[in-house]
């Protein structure tokens, strides 16, 4: 090993003179001396085992990336999981308050209508009082009219036959009363 480091020493000390002279193996010749070199230090490169640790490098590397294209993978599934549920929520909560606008929609219709036929009811029932009052005022009014021409007729007729009636035709209608009394009991 160190013959070789001396060689390649002597070769880096070499003047640019000696360059491409001669033939080509021989160690004037600058091409066959930097082949030389290459092939030492492609040499010295294998037998530290600097491609073992570069591909072990690289494969860690790989490694690394494949594991954060994993959990980046991951979380992109978690997000979008994530998203279809907050869409999800958001759809059945704008569900939700749309039915619960329509239900007050129709609770308020319904209580309207309700409202509508109560003071109907009420209204017709109020009607109907003031028809009764009105038929019992009504009423009253032709019983207190009747009993005024009753009794006016009877004090028209008292004096009618106050006038007209003597003492042998009162007895004489009382004869034929007493005879239509008897018939009829019998």
């Amino acid at each position: 090993m160190r013959n070789l480091f001396a060689l390649i020493l002597s070769l880096g000390v070499a003047s640019p003179a000696l360059a491409a002279s001669g033939p080509f193996f021989s160690l004037g010749n600058t091409d066959f001396v930097v082949l030389i070199a290459f092939l030492v230090f492609v040499g010295v490169l294998f037998y530290f085992g600097v491609p073992k640790m570069i591909g072990g490098a690289l494969d860690d590397r790989a490694a690394g990336i494949k594991t954060e294209l994993d959990e980046a993978r991951a979380l992109r599934e978690e997000a979008q999981t994530l998203l279809a549920s907050y869409e999800r929520k958001q759809k059945e909560v704008q569900e939700q308050a749309e039915r619960i606008v329509a239900h007050a929609r129709e609770d308020a219709s319904n209580a309207a209508e309700q409202a509508k036929e109560d003071l109907k009811a009420s209204i017709a029932r109020r009607l109907a009082a003031a028809e009764d009052q009105i038929a019992s005022a009504q009423s009253a009014a032709v019983k207190e009219v009747r009993d005024q021409a009753i009794l006016i007729a009877v004090a028209a007729a008292k004096d009618v036959i106050a006038k007209q009636m003597t003492a042998a035709k009162g007895a004489s209608l009382i004869d034929d009363a007493i005879v239509q009394v008897e018939n009829k009991l019998h």
